[in-house]
């Protein structure tokens, strides 16, 4: 019966998630002009005339007005000086907290390794956190910094789908949009209004959103107060915590106001607000699919990218539910040695609840854990810690897919279709055919381009766990040993090299090692990803269309959708099942220490 409950909750939640995404395709798709050239001037359109009226004065005031449309290059060249900017930016304000306002409990600057790898983190969209937010950032960086943060650079990624998108759909084009014009549409158009209403939403249940950062509130129970202490009230930490939780998920940022992130009541205080989180942060990567086949003309190809997710989501879901909602083996065991002689039962219908909230439960956590780490979201609302060895490889592996099932904002689709572009090559090599994808040839270019965007994270992720393994002192910041220490390592990586920034947990990443070699991974990983993407916009974008023949692979039948979940799983596999082996793997196949131990068979 639990486990009916838990299923029926589940597919409740993903539902409800796909109706929320149908709703907001067209909304999506009707942001960005992805066919003929954009220069911001007769707008058709509801939308498109009121996105016209809030970005002309703000790109007159940029200096981007009347809109140019830009070369490759230039887009690229204009992404990389809005990352550096921000970065700069958030760096300045965390260094200088201290004397700026609203900083009311007059906390210090943020120490300059972990300043940096905090600009890094959330400049990049990855939002790693290597401190805790309520006593390390003052308001003012919350907000000013990192909600600022949240919101630009999930625009950028979509930046970067629309690029990829008009590279498809143009012919011999030399540019492919507008980085400015895209990326103010993005941010005003979609994710803004979004993240109003889901902060209301939230706020309406709890989460709680204040000027006041912090409230004295009467104690229920003072037996836990040092002796002769007339202590009858505590100070509790409070702010505008439902407008960055609501972007945090719609962004699939993942950074939390609170340490404790998505666990934390004031984050995610009931059911309803854990269903909305949820349902948030893979609202627009499905969203995204769907659009795509109207901005491409033939809604198939949505419908078959987004096929491909799922096929690659759905067992991997089934697998961390199951592990999850069982009892914790090593508990199990023990109980089952202590009930021998008394003939009591060992049944645990409520699963392994060890680092999971109880409000939700264990198949809620597993959902959450499963979808911020296939959305690249990296929120939390369980300890991915205490996961068992195989709950805690399915996590891992989503990250380390290449953020492509569902993926971040943007970027998600974005890899998913460069993973595209490799299925159809390798389809096309294999029955002696020139590859094509939607009318374009995909030629050496785009496949050079292609393997960078592939190959990128990967070869980031293990040459840093390498180090780490290497370095005996930096290896010690994981305090599990064995099996389980090196996967804390591996999962640090991987989600700084595919801009997830969730953590196992456990992992002090503070040293300057850490920081440092987080920081470049983030950064590195990000920028060579979405600059090889855009490059592949722009070589499609100058190439004719060539017409269909019987020779032409259809890219919407349900053997393409095989075709691309394989190559995803095959690029996984190569890269990480002999690095997964030595950690969750190993870890799963070790023998239960209570049954060794006292000699039961």
């Amino acid at each position: 019966m639990i486990m009916l409950q838990a299923w029926i909750e589940i597919a409740c939640i993903l539902a409800i998630t796909v109706v929320a995404a149908c709703a907001i395709a067209p909304w999506l798709a009707a942001i960005f002009r992805v066919g003929a050239k954009d220069t911001g001037d007769a707008p058709t359109g509801l939308l498109q005339r009121c996105l016209a009226a809030i970005e002309r004065p703000l790109l007159q005031a940029a200096g981007s007005w009347p809109v140019r449309e830009m070369t490759a290059g230039e887009y690229g060249a204009a992404i990389l000086v809005f990352h550096a900017a921000g970065f700069g930016l958030l760096l300045g304000i965390l260094r200088l907290q201290a004397v700026l306002p609203w900083n009311p409990a007059g906390v210090p600057a943020v120490p300059w390794l972990i300043a940096l790898n905090t600009a890094a983190s959330f400049t990049t969209n990855t939002n790693w956190q290597s401190y805790a937010g309520e006593t390390t950032l003052s308001p003012l960086s919350q907000t000013l910094g990192l909600t600022v943060q949240n919101f630009v650079s999930a625009a950028s990624g979509l930046c970067v789908l629309a690029v990829l998108t008009r590279g498809l759909v143009r012919r011999t084009s030399g540019t492919i949009g507008n980085f400015w014009q895209d990326l103010v549409r993005s941010t005003l158009g979609l994710l803004l209004p979004l993240a109003i209403l889901l902060a209301a939403a939230l706020a309406s249940q709890g989460v709680v959103q204040t000027f006041a950062t912090s409230r004295e509130v009467a104690l229920i129970d003072t037996t836990g107060s040092p002796a002769g202490s007339a202590e009858t009230t505590r100070r509790i930490l409070t702010g505008p915590v439902a407008s960055q939780v609501a972007i945090k998920q719609l962004g699939t940022n993942g950074g939390g106001y609170f340490n404790a992130n998505s666990a934390h009541p004031f984050e995610n205080p009931t059911p309803l607000t854990n269903l909305l989180e949820i349902a948030a942060m893979l609202l627009i990567p499905l969203a995204s699919c769907l659009a795509f086949g109207r901005w491409v003309g033939d809604r198939r190809q949505g419908r078959a990218l987004l096929a491909a997710m799922a096929l690659l989501f759905l067992p991997f879901l089934l697998i961390i539910v199951h592990v999850e909602t069982r009892p914790n083996p090593l508990l199990q065991a023990d109980e089952l040695l202590q009930s021998v002689d008394q003939g009591a039962s060992t049944d645990h219908e409520g699963g392994s609840l060890e680092g999971k909230e109880v409000r939700f439960g264990a198949a809620a956590s597993a959902l959450f854990a499963v979808g911020t780490t296939a959305t690249s979201c990296g929120a939390v609302n369980a300890m991915h810690d205490s996961f068992s060895p195989l709950g805690g490889l399915v996590a891992m592996w989503m990250i380390q897919l290449g953020e492509v099932v569902f993926g971040g904002v943007g970027t998600g689709l974005a890899g998913l279709i460069a993973y595209t572009l490799v299925a159809v090559f390798v389809a096309g090599l294999m029955v002696g055919r020139s590859p094509e994808y939607l009318g374009k040839k995909i030629e050496a270019r785009e496949m050079k381009m292609g393997m960078i965007v592939l190959l990128v994270p990967p070869i980031t992720t293990l040459i840093g766990t390498a180090a780490a393994c290497v370095l005996r002192g930096e290896a010690a910041a994981a305090p599990n040993p064995g099996p389980h220490g090196f996967s804390e390592l591996l999962y640090a990586f991987s989600s700084a090299a595919n801009n997830n920034g969730s953590a196992f947990g456990g992992l002090t990443a503070t040293s300057p090692f850490w920081t440092l070699s987080l920081a470049a991974a983030m950064l590195v990983s990000r920028m060579l990803t979405m600059l090889p993407l855009v490059a592949i916009g722009g070589s499609l974008a100058a190439k004719r269309t060539v017409a269909e023949s019987p020779g032409t692979l259809p890219t919407h039948t349900p053997l393409f959708v095989l075709l691309v979940a394989g190559t995803v799983i095959l690029v996984g596999a190569l890269s990480f099942v002999p690095a997964l082996a030595l950690g969750p793997l190993a870890e799963a196949l070790q023998p239960l220490p209570a049954l060794i131990q006292k000699g039961t068979p």
